[in-house]
């Protein structure tokens, strides 16, 4: 036995396996370069953006400071332009939005993990996701010729009526129902996230291990108590992750909210009213841009954007930073 060991077999497995060593390490050298080069990659085209986007920005803040941030102005016959319309629609059209979209995602998510009958899951899932799939265009154009009309002759008058009289949530509500407007794009922009909160949502819910759910019933609690005690705190940083999701979406939408929001470059209390977006603002002026300062005013916005997504996206990062920190805890 001991003379079979020392065979030529033997030494040829041995003799192979330094070889097979260096080969095995050569791949894992390579992938970890080309893995890593793909990160880099993105890196550097993000840098390029930026780059893009600064050095384009250079004459609009040269010209008007950081006046160009507050200023309500907008007049490209006089070359004077101000920022602060469209980042207000911005904001408040994807605050409208999350604040439509996130129940009724959460609604959706806690329907098909722990109500809805499992030969239904399937088909009202996929129904769901399927609104992610419909072009933003169209999104816009059912939204000009559709949903508008049915606001101003249902909704938007109702609210005038009725909450437009409230001293102070009445400022929000006033005006005449244009059909068209901030509230309009925030209704739209809740359709668009919906899906993709309700999507993440539902996986997440999907991961909390069955046994925990079982113990749960096994005590006699009820399904809105399991909800609250198990599954919610398991798939909390999920939940964060969707929602955050919803809004980066919601911030750079540009072509529904194009549709319905009124391009109007002025700042009212109503969210009735007509306004604007940064994104709107750019589909509808970037090829009417003829001098220097008004393509650089343009690219600002662009800049500003990317830095309020910039901002969003870190603080989902800082807020599931410290979600994960308390659970480590």
């Amino acid at each position: 036995m001991e003379a079979r060991s020392h065979g030529p077999a033997a030494l040829t497995a041995v003799g192979l396996a330094p070889h097979a060593m260096r080969r095995q390490r050569l791949g894992d050298t390579l992938f970890r370069g080309l893995t890593q080069s793909f990160a880099i990659g993105v890196l550097l085209l993000l840098g390029a953006v930026i780059a893009a986007l600064a050095a384009g920005s250079v004459t609009a803040f040269q010209k008007f400071g950081l006046g160009f941030l507050v200023s309500e102005t907008w007049n490209p016959v006089k070359e004077v332009f101000g920022a602060l319309p469209a980042i207000y629609g911005t904001v408040v059209t994807s605050l409208i939005a999350m604040l439509l979209a996130v129940p009724v995602a959460f609604g959706i998510a806690v329907f098909l993990t722990e109500l809805c009958p499992r030969a239904l899951r399937r088909p009202i899932g996929v129904l769901v996701e399927l609104l992610a799939a419909i072009p933003s265009v169209i999104y816009g154009v059912w939204g000009l010729f559709v949903m508008a009309p049915v606001l101003q002759t249902t909704l938007q008058p109702a609210l005038i009526d009725t909450l437009g009289n409230v001293p102070i949530v009445g400022a929000l509500f006033s005006g005449a129902p244009y059909g068209l407007g901030i509230l309009t794009a925030g209704l739209i922009l809740a359709v668009m996230v919906l899906p993709f909160v309700a999507a993440v949502t539902r996986d997440v819910f999907m991961t909390v291990p069955a046994m925990l759910r079982e113990s749960a019933y096994g005590m006699g609690a009820t399904t809105a108590e399991v909800v609250r005690a198990i599954v919610i705190p398991h798939s909390r940083i999920g939940i964060v992750g969707g929602v955050m999701l919803g809004l980066g979406r919601a911030l750079g939408e540009t072509m529904a909210v194009t549709f319905v929001i009124g391009n109007n470059h002025h700042i009212t209390a109503s969210l009735l009213a007509p306004g604007t977006t940064i994104s709107a603002t750019l589909a509808n002026e970037f090829t009417e841009a003829v001098s220097d300062t008004y393509t650089s005013s343009l690219i600002a916005l662009g800049l500003i954007l990317f830095v309020i997504t910039f901002i969003v996206l870190g603080a989902a990062n800082f807020l599931l930073w410290r979600l994960s920190a308390k659970d480590g805890a």
